[in-house]
């Protein structure tokens, strides 16, 4: 009875998702925009819009759940490549797309510190 009674909380729990990187497939190109309640009160939401707003070919734009980061997000993380972008603003997102999505190349200023210590030649 207990298994049923935690199933129907989950099903009726509004929290989103937590997409954890060793669930996706390998090759797939995801872009997971946290929207836990921290990154909500920081404007994840209008970020999420605007990712959805700029279709990629070959990317999804995945609802993520706790990415660990509270406090300095809204928090991004793009996969494969293992890239965390964090404080991003709704009006950053086509740079993001154009730099990072379409071209490759991180946008350096956005890189979490938390994660990435990347050389400037490198971007």
């Amino acid at each position: 009875m207990q298994s049923l009674l935690s199933i129907r909380f989950l099903r009726s729990s509004r929290s989103p998702v937590n997409v954890s990187p060793e669930f996706a497939e390998p090759a797939m190109q995801q872009i997971l925009i946290c929207q836990n309640r921290t990154c909500l009160k920081q404007g994840a939401i209008a970020v999420l819009a605007a990712f959805q707003a700029r279709p990629v070919p070959g990317w999804s734009v995945i609802k993520a759940g706790c990415m660990g980061q509270c406090g300095n997000g809204p928090m991004v993380r793009i996969l494969p490549d293992n890239i965390w972008y964090c404080g991003v603003r709704p009006e950053e997102v086509p740079e993001v797309v154009k730099r990072h999505l379409i071209n490759g190349r991180p946008v350096r200023a956005m890189l979490s510190p938390h994660f990435h210590a990347v050389p400037k030649s490198k971007l």
